[in-house]
């Protein structure tokens, strides 16, 4: 392993001064991360293009032509040099610095066509011979009415570096750019760390893998997915890396999950008793068959003894929040406490009036927020510790030192993604008797199954993927600013009848002073179009303080406030049912799974509700597609993996939580679905036969689990 772990400076032609953008750009250290770091596409360099029938449209090409004349212009355009079949000889006095262009004229025996230089013209004037034949590569364009190059790749059809076939690219910055690390040297950094390292690579998935997926040797892999002479080699290697990324990804999820069950005891919560009965059967409407297929889930878990570990997935609206209650009144019966954590005041006041609906005088239920008055705030802490409560609601105000339970068994965070690792960890570590208490995390944002099963890979998932009966489809629609007076008088139509509207505005960083200009803009021109006193409007965004940011929200789901202007810090918990329109400006600018979940804030109630996505006049044909996909469907799911395909998988829940807990470097979850799962069932069948890998067999896949880069941060600790 002595040149795989060689310094990338040590690889010839790199040098301290590349090795170090190299290393800050790329994340490239030795000449394994080297030949580790894959080309993102592929140049087609097998066939040669006939003059004659190219097609100017900028797409790269390759001719073979030889050369027939080459001319030199000033900085005036004047031609100072011409060199044809009549002058070939080149002066020997040319002075560079005098020209800015040059202008070579090629032929093949099909037609001609133009190749123009404006830099390295002493290079090229020197590199290229009157009468002789080069291979030229570039994007073909038009010049004075004529085929014409500007600066493409030239090779020499006998030189045996010229490969004639599939070349790497590979992503690049402009620092990386502008210290002349072309895409050529690239290829050729590649080349050379390959012939230093080739015989080095050792096999890292054991024989019978190889075997049953049909996979190449890793050796073969690394050389073809750099160099590949054709198609087929590339495929080859190509499915070998991409499956051994996603597998032992899986792998060690799953170990981790495997691990956890088998040590992991805790609170047996079987008993369903009265007050799980007395709620169930209050209800005013039976339960979907998704929320009591995912309550025998959860309710099998926590009889079981073993930590549940169980993420909650349900499209806003679903019933999440019922399925949870009837989760706690389970833990309750059976004579332990639940916690419900919430990431704002006004989501967490939401839940504690939504459960109080459904729960018996017998159920003991309280509220603790970081506005709790300091003489309730003892008296809540003093029932807590003494187990006088059965089922606390509350924010980030439960997971301070003074907040003492007497037997935590139940802990469920609403909006998990909300929460960093620290704070989330501390409300789990506050159960006793050296138990684990059950985690419950739950989320509005439907995450694709394959995203699911890769970030939440250790957690068990459970989807509430049914709305419940009767709940009408929002209309959206989209359309531009010059519909904006067409669009307030449906507005004032909809406050005269009683109903209430949002207007989001895309302050995406909550530093960028440009985001905040137009929501101030858009603000004032909001309260031009609706006056006091008939109408009253209402602003939140990010830079207010919380207290403000909470009278504000409350004011309006209190119906004090006709219309809330806000940045996307209402995309969760905002629970108005008389709120019937949701305006988002620049809609463009949101990913579909924002989106939907901004459009789910209207539509709780009974009457007809509509989404207005606002778009600007010079919008794209993939965000007019995006938007359009809005219009025609209300399915959160299909809508996440959409966003997943055209943003990647770092950016659905719109958090920095919500990337992968291993850096893929070939792999994709949102493209190489199938082969996600077929990874995940083999590394499924594998740790159920041998848990530990600790087989002989299996030797080779405990060393690659045991590497860095999968030690999986542990869900279930921090959620």
């Amino acid at each position: 392993m002595k040149e795989l772990n060689t310094d990338i400076q040590f690889l010839s032609g790199v040098g301290p001064k590349r090795a170090a953008l190299l290393k800050s750009e790329l994340n490239i250290h030795t000449l394994s991360d080297l030949l580790q770091f894959y080309p993102y596409r592929y140049l087609d360099r097998s066939s040669i293009t006939e003059i004659k029938n190219i097609i100017a449209d900028n797409t790269q090409i390759q001719i073979r032509a030889k050369v027939i004349s080459i001319k030199a212009y000033d900085r005036t355009k004047k031609l100072i040099l011409e060199l044809n079949e009549k002058s070939i000889k080149k002066p020997d006095n040319l002075k560079f610095n005098a020209i800015s262009r040059l202008s070579i004229m090629v032929a093949d025996n099909t037609a001609t066509c133009s190749i123009s230089f404006f830099k390295s013209l002493k290079f090229i004037y020197n590199k290229l011979e009157f009468n002789r034949t080069y291979i030229f590569f570039g994007k073909a364009g038009v010049f004075n009415g004529q085929i014409n190059f500007i600066h493409p790749e030239i090779d020499n059809p006998d030189n045996n570096n010229f490969s004639g076939q599939l070349t790497g690219i590979y992503s690049s910055s402009e620092k990386i750019k502008n210290a002349g690390i072309t895409a050529k040297m690239m290829n050729q950094y590649m080349q050379r760390a390959l012939n230093l390292c080739l015989n080095e690579i050792q096999e890292s998935l054991p024989e019978y893998i190889l075997e049953k997926e049909n996979l190449v040797p890793l050796a073969f892999a690394i050389k073809n997915i750099h160099f590949p002479p054709n198609i087929d080699a590339l495929r080859k290697a190509e499915k070998r890396l991409k499956f051994e990324e996603l597998f032992l990804l899986q792998l060690a999820l799953l170990k981790h999950k495997f691990k956890n069950q088998n040590s992991r005891a805790s609170f047996v919560l079987s008993k369903i008793g009265e007050h799980f009965n007395s709620c169930y059967n209050a209800l005013p409407y039976s339960l979907t068959s998704a929320q009591k297929r995912v309550i025998k889930e959860i309710h099998k878990d926590i009889k079981s003894g073993k930590q549940m570990n169980r993420l909650l997935q349900g499209d806003v609206g679903s019933g999440k929040t019922l399925v949870a209650l009837l989760s706690a009144l389970i833990a309750v019966d059976s004579g332990y406490q639940t916690c419900i954590m919430a990431p704002t005041e006004v989501l967490a006041q939401q839940h504690f009036k939504s459960i109080g609906k459904y729960i018996s005088n017998k159920t003991r239920l309280a509220l603790l927020t970081g506005s709790s008055k300091t003489s309730e705030r003892r008296e809540i802490l003093e029932a807590l510790a003494n187990g006088d409560i059965d089922i606390i609601v509350g924010t980030h105000a439960l997971i301070e030192d003074s907040v003492i339970f007497k037997n935590l068994a139940l802990a469920i965070i609403d909006e998990q993604h909300r929460f960093g690792v620290e704070q989330r960890a501390k409300l789990w570590r506050k159960s006793t008797n050296n138990q684990y208490p059950h985690i419950l995390v739950m989320t509005a944002t439907p995450i694709p199954r394959t995203l699911a099963m890769t970030v939440y890979g250790d957690l068990d998932v459970s989807i509430i993927d049914e709305l419940p009966k009767g709940r009408k489809a929002i209309q959206t629609i989209m359309i531009n600013d010059s519909k904006r007076t067409a669009m307030y008088k449906f507005i004032r139509k909809e406050i005269a009848a009683g109903r209430q509207a949002f207007i989001v505005y895309p302050l995406i960083f909550e530093n960028e002073k440009l985001d905040y200009k137009n929501l101030e803009l858009g603000y004032e021109e909001v309260i031009k179009a609706f006056p006091l006193p008939n109408y009253k409007v209402a602003i939140v965004h990010g830079q207010q303080k919380n207290e403000e940011k909470d009278f504000n929200m409350s004011a309006f789901a209190a119906g004090r406030a006709h219309i809330l202007v806000s940045t996307t810090v209402i995309e969760v918990g905002v629970d108005v049912p008389n709120a019937s329109v949701m305006v988002i400006e620049n809609a463009e600018r949101f990913g579909l799974s924002q989106l939907h979940q901004l459009r789910g804030r209207v539509g709780r109630g009974s009457e007809n509700a509509y989404c207005i996505l606002i778009h600007g006049n010079k919008i794209s044909n993939e965000s007019k597609k995006r938007l359009q996909l809005m219009c025609d469907t209300q399915d959160g799911f299909l809508l996440a993996e959409e966003d997943m395909k055209m943003r990647g998988p770092g950016d659905i829940e719109g958090t920095q939580q919500s990337g992968l807990p291993v850096s893929l470097k070939i792999a994709s979850i949102a493209k190489d679905t199938f082969m996600l799962n077929e990874a995940r069932n083999l590394a499924m069948s594998i740790l159920e036969e041998d848990s530990s890998l600790s087989l002989s067999k299996n030797k080779l896949l405990l060393l690659q689990t045991q590497k860095s880069k999968y030690i999986i941060k542990d869900y279930s600790d921090i959620s």
